[in-house]
């Protein structure tokens, strides 16, 4: 059990049986009535977002939530396998909870794993990546009806919008949390 003081980001609560994460909070103090406590929580299973308001000081239960550093090994169809690397314990997590993760998920990464109770919540990439143009059309000189950019292939699978004078074969760094183009990486 927690007050509701203690809330900060990413603490994950219990409430009504249902696991949410602290996405946004603010501490308000009115000019007449209590104080309360305005947050934005997401669901940590669905994804869902919502804005729910508590009084200040109430005790709201939180969840015990595990982060270990695991390594990825491989996909296996719907399930993909990550292995502790203090343990050497492989678990299985399915390609539900992994979600929009995998398009930026190599072989040998390193991630956080997030566990309740032994079942898996979510995995946490670092923030940015870096992978390998598969395909990419040439940029024409001057084309700049598209502002710019062209789309790319990666390694992973994933598209993403490049500039124009990137080629098949080059590094480039991405932003996990928006698939959002940051850089060319000098081999």
């Amino acid at each position: 059990m927690a007050s509701t003081n203690d809330l900060k980001n990413g603490l994950v609560l219990n409430l009504e049986g249902q696991l949410w994460s602290v996405v946004e909070f603010q501490h308000v103090k009115p000019g007449k009535g209590p104080a309360f406590v305005r947050t934005k929580l997401k669901h940590v299973l669905t994804g869902k977002v919502v804005d729910k308001t508590f009084n200040a000081g109430i005790k709201v239960d939180t969840a015990t939530v595990d982060r270990r550093e695991m390594t990825y090994l491989y996909s296996d169809g719907s399930e993909f396998v990550f292995m502790d690397g203090e343990t050497y314990e492989q678990i299985h997590i399915s390609a539900d909870v992994v979600s929009d993760n995998a398009r930026f998920l190599l072989e040998n990464q390193t991630v956080v794993v997030a566990t309740h109770e032994d079942a898996p919540l979510f995995i946490e990439l670092p923030t940015s990546v870096e992978l390998v143009i598969k395909q990419t059309d040439p940029g024409l000189q001057g084309d700049r009806s598209t502002g710019g950019t062209k789309p790319a292939t990666l390694e992973t699978g994933a598209e993403i919008q490049v500039p124009l004078f990137l080629s098949t074969g080059e590094k480039v760094k991405v932003d996990t949390r928006d698939g959002r183009y940051l850089g060319r990486v000098s081999s």
